[in-house]
C-alpha cells in the first residue's frame, strides 16, 4: 500500500531537558524555536525548532514511567525519537495501511501536539517510529 501525497512534518528527538537541549538548536544553530508545551496526557513537554519540513520537536519526558521516558531511559541519552509525516485524510489512511497489513500503534487518530496524529509500530518501518499526521488539522504555525 502506498500513501500518496506523504511528506515530510517533522522529526522528534528525545531529550532529557529542553531546557538544556534548546540553547544548542536556538542559539548554536540559528534555530526559531516556538512555545514549549504540556501535553499532560501523554506525558511529555515539547517545543518546535526551525521550519518548514526541515523541522526538529524535541520531545521531553514529564515523568518516568511514560512510553517517552522508558525510552530515553533505555538509550541513556538523546536521539531520534520519530519521523512524522503529513498525510490526506488520516483515518482513511490508517485504514487502509491495517487492511495492507501494516502494523499500527494507533487504530483511529488522537490529539497530538499540532494535529490529529497516529503512529505506526517500529517494526513497519524496520525499527523506526513513525508518526502520521493528519494535514486538514495542522495547527498554524
Amino acid at each position: 500500500m502506498r500513501i500518496a501525497g506523504a511528506e515530510l512534518h517533522h522529526v522528534s528527538i528525545v531529550v532529557a531537558s529542553i531546557a538544556a537541549a534548546l540553547p544548542f538548536y536556538r542559539d548554536t544553530l540559528g534555530l526559531e524555536a516556538g512555545e514549549v508545551r504540556e501535553m499532560p496526557d501523554q506525558a511529555v513537554r515539547v517545543v518546535f525548532v526551525g521550519d518548514g519540513a526541515g523541522r526538529i520537536e524535541l520531545l521531553e519526558p514529564l515523568d518516568d514511567v511514560s512510553g517517552v521516558a522508558r525510552f530515553l531511559a533505555q538509550r541513556g541519552k538523546p536521539t531520534l525519537h520519530h519521523v512524522c509525516f503529513a498525510v490526506d485524510d488520516l483515518a482513511r489512511v490508517l485504514r487502509d495501511l491495517a487492511t495492507s497489513g501494516i502494523e499500527l500503534i494507533d487504530r483511529e487518530p488522537r490529539r497530538g501536539a499540532e494535529g490529529m496524529v497516529a503512529f505506526l509500530h517500529p517494526r513497519a518501518a524496520d525499527g523506526v517510529l513513525i508518526e502520521l499526521i493528519d494535514r486538514a488539522t495542522i495547527a498554524p504555525e
